[in-house]
């Protein structure tokens, strides 16, 4: 990295380790399913690069809720992915592994028809995998461009239209109990951080896409909605501390220490669990009547 500087690259579901699950959900007990699944009202979830990091929790947040979720990351990732699926299973739900790149359709499409075999009929796609890249814009390549947007813009396009029509043809979708379709945004989507800023814009393009997908698949029964983190205890972040900090000669951990200072109003870095907890909502019945919004959970940095 040093004779790259600024330039880094991170991906939930490619690159960089992230921080461990929460310890609270690598307890193996066994939960008390809400009410709605215990009816045998089955439901499943795949979660994009859930083998660490957000996605990690978000999958064992909703296995705790009563899905039964398929884990999805790249081949680089696999055991990262069947440690996953064994927590869970630990908790008392099925899970099977999928791996596959989000950026390419194909894998993709592949990925839910392996959850489809395993599980059965899919009620919630969670298009979380996603990369941060610290760069200026006027050292900001086509390439690097391009990279940001295929991971995470196409891979929340081929995320979605995939799971979409998966849902349609099932036919068990509708305004009472619709499918869900939840994305990875970000803050950066509502407030652009300086040398994050083709972050910044592919993050605004999933925001646009979240309300455009709300718009035209509402008459399929289908809502769709996007969680956008704030800054987060995940490896992600520490590595754009870590850049952020060498254009002002700051020491590692100083730039975060000040953002939570001076730009969260709770005072205190956003954990994995907090992210996981507003997916756990989206995926929810609670949320049924919610459809095309991207809601921060950020500790206050946004406010609306």
């Amino acid at each position: 990295m040093a004779s790259i500087p600024r330039t880094v690259f991170s991906r939930t579901s490619r690159v960089l380790p992230r921080t461990t699950a929460i310890s609270s959900f690598q307890q193996h007990r066994t939960y008390a399913f809400p009410a709605q699944y215990q009816t045998g009202d089955k439901q499943t979830a795949i979660v994009t690069g859930s083998a660490r990091g957000i996605g990690k929790s978000i999958a064992l947040r909703l296995a705790q809720d009563g899905y039964d979720v398929c884990i999805n990351d790249i081949p680089a990732n696999k055991q990262g992915a069947e440690e996953v699926a064994h927590e869970i299973s630990q908790i008392g739900r099925k899970s099977t592994v999928a791996l596959g790149d989000v950026s390419v359709l194909s894998e993709v499409e592949s990925v839910v028809r392996s959850s489809v075999d395993a599980l059965g009929p899919l009620n919630t796609m969670v298009a979380n995998a996603g990369i941060a890249q610290v760069k200026s814009l006027l050292e900001l390549t086509p390439e690097d461009f391009e990279r940001m947007f295929r991971i995470n813009v196409f891979g929340v396009q081929n995320c979605h239209s995939t799971a979409a029509k998966q849902m349609i043809a099932q036919g068990n979708c509708s305004v009472e109990k619709p499918g869900k379709l939840i994305a990875a945004a970000s803050i950066v989507a509502f407030r652009p951080f300086p040398l994050l800023s083709h972050y910044s814009a592919s993050k605004y393009a999933v925001r646009g896409l979240t309300s455009a997908y709300a718009m035209e698949l509402a008459q399929h029964g289908i809502t769709v909605n996007a969680y956008a983190p704030g800054i987060v205890g995940t490896a992600m972040w520490d590595l754009i501390d870590e850049e952020l900090g060498k254009t002002k000669g700051a020491a590692k951990g100083e730039t975060i220490k000040q953002f939570s200072r001076d730009l969260i109003a709770l005072g205190r870095t956003s954990e994995p669990r907090d992210v996981a907890g507003l997916v756990g909502y989206l995926a929810g019945r609670g949320s049924d009547y919610l459809t095309g919004q991207t809601i921060c959970v950020d500790g206050g940095i946004v406010m609306s």
